[in-house]
């Protein structure tokens, strides 16, 4: 009889004790808090984002992309600067746009595309939050795209701040933009 009491007492005391809190995400999901990318882990994340996003564009009848060293190191430095700043924009703190940031890097075609989160999704929940959005599809998706950079900054509390980019070296942007036609 004592154990008994003993055993409905100390779970009274446990359901009094604070509650383990659920962080809901803006889209109503609970986050991932414990996804966390260790230095050896990022070879694997990068290729499991590389095949993924090349398996969704070979199922749309697309060309693969590959990655391009500029363009992963374009994304690394906004995935940082949005921490930095803390809010996920396209614009870097110095103004930069997503063409700035690889023309910086020393990429030489058009940039087609950048999709960014804020989040503590693994690098796949993410790619499928893009792939929910009409206007972050259209970028995965592009039929123009041959290159693709993507890197990621993990603060210490988790969170994630992603950044892809995706371009081509087959078509370069013109120097000057075309003026419309007139009417005569």
């Amino acid at each position: 009889m004592r154990a008994i009491l003993l055993s409905v007492s100390l779970l009274a005391v446990a359901a009094c004790g604070p509650r383990p809190q659920v962080q809901i995400s803006p889209e109503g999901q609970p986050l991932q808090a414990g996804y966390r990318i260790s230095p050896e882990e990022t070879d694997a994340v990068q290729i499991r984002m590389l095949d993924s996003v090349n398996t969704l564009r070979q199922a749309a009848g697309l060309v693969p992309v590959a990655y391009d060293s500029r363009l992963n190191a374009a994304a690394a430095t906004h995935s940082r600067d949005m921490a930095l700043q803390n809010r996920p924009w396209h614009f870097g703190s110095d103004g930069s746009s997503p063409l700035d940031r690889a023309r910086r890097v020393g990429y030489p075609g058009l940039i087609l595309g950048e999709t960014i989160s804020e989040s503590y999704e693994t690098e796949l929940q993410t790619l499928g939050a893009w792939m929910e959005r009409p206007e972050t599809r259209e970028i995965l998706l592009d039929r123009r795209a041959r290159q693709m950079g993507f890197a990621w900054f993990q603060e210490e509390s988790g969170k994630l701040w992603w950044t892809l980019v995706l371009g081509t070296t087959a078509i370069t942007a013109p120097a000057v933009a075309p003026l419309p036609p007139t009417e005569s």
